[in-house]
């Protein structure tokens, strides 16, 4: 038996804002495997989170499988748009949802984390972060200023994590991110410039790996998920339909669901993923290596086929 065991690591996840998402299972199955779990949280929804969890709204969603409730060690501001507080304009610094959180950039979130465990305190980051404001648009009516929102958020963020966390984890540590097949097919409604940010999330995956890799010894790898029903995906009003779709033409004709997804990352967590860097794995019950769409009546697969029929 080769167990998944976190045992003595930390992790951070950024990108949690409820408990449906991938996020949060991710944190889950981080915990599940031993690990001491933090995570990072938008300031406009983090007042929400944080009276949810509070009034024991989340008790089911964190109910362990040896009947404990996962605990996160921290939960911290993070706006991934800004990477110092010099960055952020004046108007969002000084609003409500801001202002008392502190240094909620991604510099700030760094210099917490040394404030808070020092150095070389860091096993594992999973950044789960999107956001393509104009998702909903065609590329071809995306504005220029939906566009880049969407890759500073979805993909540059990485960049600049790496940059400014790589230097506090452990060498032998992972960093992963989700990613999404739009990055190299057409998925009509997927618009705003988020199939060029997943695209671009994927290249510097590989860039990343290289450089984060002799320079922190750390591995960098990013997770293709299959469509799963989450809020955040209920943005590009059509997920019903793909994740449908994608039920009916995988290898594997049953739906996609967030633990699977969080099972592959704690185990690209783990020592037994240690040759695993620079990678995009495919977790969408194989709909990735299809070439057609089945038809709806294919008599080839009929329970009463005739054997090579």
């Amino acid at each position: 038996m080769l167990p998944i065991d976190l045992t003595g690591k930390r992790a951070l996840v950024a990108g949690v804002a409820d408990d449906v998402g991938f996020a949060f299972n991710i944190a889950k199955a981080l915990a599940e495997a031993g690990a001491k779990v933090s995570i990072a949280v938008w300031p406009p929804a983090l007042g929400i989170f944080e009276t949810v969890l509070r009034r024991g709204k989340l008790d089911a969603s964190r109910r362990m499988q040896d009947g404990s409730s996962l605990e996160f060690e921290h939960i911290y501001p993070l706006d991934a748009a800004f990477d110092t507080l010099e960055d952020v304009p004046a108007d969002i610094r000084d609003s409500r949802r801001y202002a008392s959180r502190g240094d909620f950039t991604i510099q700030g979130l760094a210099d917490t984390w040394r404030q808070n465990h020092g150095e070389a305190s860091l096993d594992v980051l999973v950044h789960s972060l999107a956001n393509g404001p104009e998702v909903a648009k065609p590329l071809i009516e995306t504005s220029r200023k939906g566009y880049l929102a969407a890759l500073s958020v979805s993909t540059y963020s990485l960049t600049s994590m790496v940059a400014r966390l790589g230097p506090l984890m452990q060498a032998g540590g992972s960093v992963m991110s989700l990613t999404y097949i739009a990055s190299e097919r057409v998925i009509p409604g997927y618009g705003g410039g988020m199939s060029s940010a997943k695209a671009a999330l994927e290249a510097d995956t590989r860039f990343l790996a290289l450089q984060a890799g002799r320079k922190f010894g750390i591995r960098v790898n990013t997770i293709s998920a299959g469509p799963v029903a989450t809020r955040a995906a209920s943005v590009t009003g059509m997920i019903d339909e793909v994740v449908e779709y994608c039920e009916t033409n995988s290898p594997l004709p049953v739906r996609l669901t967030v633990e699977e997804v969080a099972n592959v990352a704690a185990f690209l967590a783990s020592p037994l993923a240690s040759g695993i860097a620079g990678a995009t794995l495919f977790v969408d019950k194989g709909f990735h290596a299809m070439g057609k769409a089945l038809a709806e009546v294919d008599y080839f697969w009929k329970k009463d086929a005739a054997p090579g029929a």
